[in-house]
């Protein structure tokens, strides 16, 4: 699945200070036709996927085995790499970063937009629920779901809310990069869904806050997608590699959701052996010694 993050500094002194106002979910009016011509698109795009054998739920199995040597490789392209740039979309330089993670607890909350169905609103807040407990559960890390005192929160909207994303994104970083906000008001089709994770302030790379834009258009399946790679996304699995298999850090639409060489992945980016800021050089020896932990050494 398309995905985008944005490591960013919000340029914000002492973010615990700041109070974004409290939502205001936007009144309901009728689907324009622009945002039905996307459900529709994106239905046909979930369709053709699944007709294709990708779009995989299964978590990865005898036909798609891996090495220690293989997860080690993949840890450092994800974890070390950009897929874009800090101000955009365009590419990446190519040169390794340093590890970034969040440094305190992560608290998840789900914003919604407008036409979209009490139903689809209560499946989507449990698939938040039930995947922020996997991710707990997956990296050590304090990870949890709050209506009031979030610091990740996922915007679920349409095309027709374009001007709300806006206005929310605003509060919640009101000195936000305007490049990066012209992202969330311009998004192009084929970005399915986005994560923008910001630090802390000055050359911290631990994160303190995130928000994640996913389009209410997708059908559930692609929706839930949006949310597993996201939402993994902005825990510090930034980048995507075509080498990673099986997985979500993978253009390929392979799959779906979550998978068991992405949970080994999150649990060695959350290892106590590794420090945030840490650099690849210094990370490597403990990257070979994690992997080979997990998955056992090559024979």
């Amino acid at each position: 699945m398309p995905a985008l993050q944005i490591d960013s500094d919000p340029v914000v002194s002492h973010r615990s200070e700041v109070k974004p106002a409290r939502p205001v979910t936007p009144a309901p009016r009728p689907q324009s036709e622009a945002s039905k011509e996307l459900a529709s698109y994106y239905n046909r795009i979930q369709s053709d996927l699944l007709v294709k054998g990708l779009l995989r739920t299964d978590g990865g199995g005898p036909d798609t085995p891996y090495t220690d040597t293989m997860l080690a490789r993949n840890f450092e392209r994800i974890a070390f790499f950009d897929e874009y740039s800090g101000g955009g979309l365009g590419a990446a330089n190519g040169q390794a970063g340093r590890l970034k993670r969040w440094q305190g607890a992560v608290r998840f909350n789900v914003e919604f937009g407008s036409n979209i169905s009490a139903a689809k609103q209560e499946r989507c807040s449990a698939n938040v629920t039930r995947y922020a407990g996997r991710l707990a559960r997956s990296t050590g890390h304090p990870i949890g779901v709050s209506a009031t005192n979030a610091n990740f929160h996922v915007l679920v909207t349409s095309e027709d809310d374009r001007d709300y994303v806006q206005q929310r994104v605003r509060e919640l970083v009101p000195r936000i990069d305007p490049q990066a906000l012209r992202i969330f008001a311009n998004l192009p089709r084929s970005i399915h869904c986005l994560v923008v994770a910001f630090s802390g302030g000055g050359n911290s790379y631990g994160y303190s806050q995130a928000i994640a834009l996913i389009r209410s258009e997708h059908p559930d399946l692609m929706l839930r997608s949006c949310i597993h790679e996201e939402l993994a996304q902005g825990l510090g699995l930034a980048n995507d590699s075509p080498a990673a298999r099986p997985s979500i850090f993978n253009d390929d639409d392979e799959f779906a959701l979550l998978t068991t060489h992405d949970a080994h992945l999150l649990g060695m980016l959350y290892d106590p052996r590794l420090e945030t800021g840490m650099t690849l050089e210094a990370a490597r020896p403990i990257i070979r010694q994690m992997a080979t932990e997990r998955v056992g050494p090559r024979s």
